[in-house]
């Protein structure tokens, strides 16, 4: 009885094997499925952050006209029109020094503004108040 012999392979040749090509790239496939939610999640809570720092600077602003003006508030926050935020249409500028907010926002009404995660805020000249009306859309 005569034994089959497998080839064996010669210890010089160079280079992967189709199937440790393979594996490498399901491996690489698996890695990049798990990071993308996170990173998504990084874009959003980014928005969010830099939506309550603008939010912070307007309400300082307010409070910085207010006190600067015997106690009277702003009638409003800029004289953009109803439009996105850019620099021919900068939001907040009557509070906010530096030609206000020049992108990400979007003036909805004379008194409301959409932020950059969608959330509405109103502001009330009468008592000052800038805040959020209408929470953001699920995302």
């Amino acid at each position: 009885m005569r034994l089959l012999r497998l080839p064996v392979l010669n210890r010089n040749s160079k280079g992967f094997t189709l199937v440790e090509l393979v594996m490498v790239i399901v491996i690489m496939g698996i890695l990049a499925v798990t990071a993308m939610p996170k990173f998504f999640n990084l874009q959003n809570d980014a928005k969010e952050t830099a939506e309550k720092g603008v939010v912070g600077a307007v309400r300082s602003g307010i409070y910085t006209y207010f006190a600067g003006n015997k106690g009277v508030w702003p009638a409003e926050l800029d004289s953009a029109k109803t439009a996105a935020c850019s620099t021919s249409n900068p939001c907040f500028s009557a509070v906010l020094s530096q030609q206000g907010v020049t992108s990400d926002w979007t003036k909805t009404g004379k008194y409301t503004y959409q932020g950059p995660t969608g959330s509405i805020y109103t502001y009330t000249g009468s008592s000052g108040e800038f805040v959020m009306t209408t929470v953001r859309r699920a995302s």
